[in-house]
């Protein structure tokens, strides 16, 4: 499964390159012949959707190798570091656009009225950029990457990016008033930036060996509550690992059981964990007997 996760994500990776760099070189060609200041910094924005596309392959590398004694949980955790590194290329890139539009329009600057060919080169990659969101959306839920989920809301930026490029460009050739784009593009920056901290945030709480997500929680319990041997399930502890799930739990059983029979219980629950839940990394089954008392310093009981 982890083999089919790595070659989807460099499947996507690869989608996501070469595309982008299409978009990049026609928006940059068409931005210096048209003269429109605003098409060509959308391209450079594709080049580094270029270079964001090409760190995701080189990941989707790292996160295929096996776990070696350097790395005994695997590489997984290259996938998260370089989604942080994403969203803030986005902060970046989003806070450029913003402090440049700023100060073109302290300036005064007016944009030169580009020629029509903008306006075609912009529509062509707002309906490039809305497939290739698409496809890494598609492939990021497939295989749980927030990767993949983070350079596809990247590309939706891009979208609304291009999309104020296109207004712009409509006001300047139609209307000969050249600071509106300025105007749209400061929008577009912030939208920009909200996008990054939102990944960053998400990412974050990865990082912290921490989630959100109290539904899986909801489901463990449900299926340890389906194995009747199992008692009084505590210090219950679940991480994410690149789109996997790190489990570990206490259980009580029976005190006048076998070690043999104690350890059948918790292979019992690990296997009907692992048939029920998705993406299982790893799952570990630690077993007390009933009424143990002990201070629980963390984990989570499911009440």
């Amino acid at each position: 499964m982890k083999k089919d996760r790595s070659s989807i994500i460099k499947t996507a990776s690869i989608i996501a390159f070469f595309g982008n760099l299409l978009l990049a070189v026609l928006k940059i060609w068409s931005g210096l012949y048209a003269g429109s200041l605003a098409v060509l910094g959308d391209g450079i924005d594709s080049s580094m959707d270029v270079f964001i596309a090409a760190m995701t392959l080189i990941v989707s590398g790292v996160i295929s190798k096996p776990a070696d004694k350097d790395h005994p949980w695997g590489h997984g955790r290259a996938e998260t570091i370089a989604t942080v590194i994403l969203s803030m290329l986005l902060f970046f890139a989003g806070g450029q656009l913003i402090l440049n539009s700023i100060q073109q329009l302290i300036a005064g600057a007016k944009n030169e009225i580009p020629g029509t060919i903008a306006l075609v080169a912009t529509i062509i990659s707002i309906l490039g950029k809305i497939l290739l969101s698409w496809s890494q959306h598609l492939l990021g839920n497939k295989t749980g990457s927030a990767m993949l989920k983070a350079n596809a809301k990247n590309m939706v930026a891009d979208v609304f990016t291009s999309l104020g490029v296109l207004i712009g460009l409509f006001i300047s050739i139609f209307f000969n008033i050249g600071s509106i784009d300025l105007v749209v593009a400061i929008l577009v920056g912030l939208w920009i930036i909200k996008n990054a901290v939102n990944i960053f945030l998400e990412t974050n709480m990865e990082l912290m060996d921490g989630t959100k997500n109290d539904e899986i929680y909801k489901l463990l319990f449900e299926v340890i509550r389906s194995v009747p041997e199992v008692s009084n399930p505590h210090r219950t502890r679940m991480r994410c690992i690149a789109g996997f799930w790190d489990i570990v739990l206490d259980i009580e059983v029976n005190p006048d059981l076998s070690v043999t029979q104690a350890h059948e219980i918790a292979t019992k629950l690990e296997n009907t964990v692992k048939a029920r839940i998705d993406n299982i990394f790893d799952i570990m089954v630690h077993v007390e007997p009933i009424g143990n008392k002990q201070i629980e310093a963390y984990g989570l009981r499911e009440e």
